[in-house]
């Protein structure tokens, strides 16, 4: 069971995956810094803890349930565009989607094929966009909570229920790589866990630092929103390389980092 601890192959493999989880799960800090700063100050800590460790959990839950996520990229039913080489098709493809349960016949052409992984994006990508969308409303009107009588545990709870179910969708890839890539379940739960103590150790300053200064939340929250829509479009068959968006993001953080130097430096 643990033969592979003597294979530098094995060794490989495990740090191939951490690294993997640990580039992947920026997303995931990024978002656990903008919902833990909503939190008292007193239970940032817990909630930041709890939130990584369910997430940890989920993603272990997930890699011992290999048969299931593996079929989750095959199709479970199809949609009809129609032909849309000519404009009555267009508008018939619009307005109109016809589902089949069952294998697609090669003499259509503009068939789409939905899987389970399609559907966990779609849906997690639309609950990304609508969550940081709410976020920066509130942040740009400095908008109060709704709610003052909510107790201080459901709230704690909440935000560790958000955490838990976003980090579902920025890990399905990863876990399904992770099972093409490794052959031992003891090195992908292995490559979860290092990444979790990474994130954990990684994630309070970065929090800290989003929380001081409301310019880089805003800019994160915007980041959140393009990796939404980034997720629905992947769920639909579009794919846009993830890197464009994390050097644009990079760059523009940069330049609000010397923004915020240059203010410092002019007091």
């Amino acid at each position: 069971m643990l033969e592979w601890i003597t294979s530098p192959d094995a060794w490989l493999v495990l740090i191939t995956l951490s690294a993997l989880e640990i580039i992947l799960g920026i997303d995931n800090i990024i978002f656990l810094a903008i919902l833990v700063s909503k939190l008292p100050v007193h239970l940032r800590d817990k909630g930041r803890i709890l939130g990584l460790l369910f997430a940890m959990l989920t993603r272990i839950l997930l890699l011992f349930s290999l048969f299931w996520v593996m079929k989750l990229t095959k199709p479970l039913f199809s949609i009809y565009f129609g032909d849309l080489t000519n404009l009555n098709g267009a508008l018939f493809s619009f307005f109109y989607f016809a589902f089949f349960i069952g294998p697609i016949s090669e003499s259509t052409h503009f068939w789409g094929e939905i899987s389970g992984r399609d559907l966990v994006l779609f849906f997690g990508g639309l609950f990304l966009i609508i969550k940081s969308i709410k976020e920066l409303k509130e942040s740009i009107l400095h908008k109060e909570e709704e709610n003052l009588n909510i107790k201080i545990s459901s709230k704690l709870w909440v935000v560790v229920a958000e955490i838990a179910i976003i980090d579902i969708v920025f890990s399905l890839d990863s876990v399904i790589t992770a099972v093409g890539i490794a052959q031992n379940i003891e090195i992908m739960v292995l490559a979860v866990i290092l990444a979790v103590l990474v994130m954990l150790f990684a994630s309070k300053p970065i929090a800290i630092f989003v929380d001081r200064y409301p310019s880089i939340k805003i800019l994160a929250l915007a980041f959140l929103v393009l990796i939404g829509v980034v997720l629905v479009c992947e769920s639909i068959d579009l794919h846009i390389d993830k890197a464009y968006i994390y050097v644009a993001m990079f760059f523009a953080l940069s330049v609000q980092i010397l923004n915020i130097m240059a203010q410092k430096n002019a007091k």
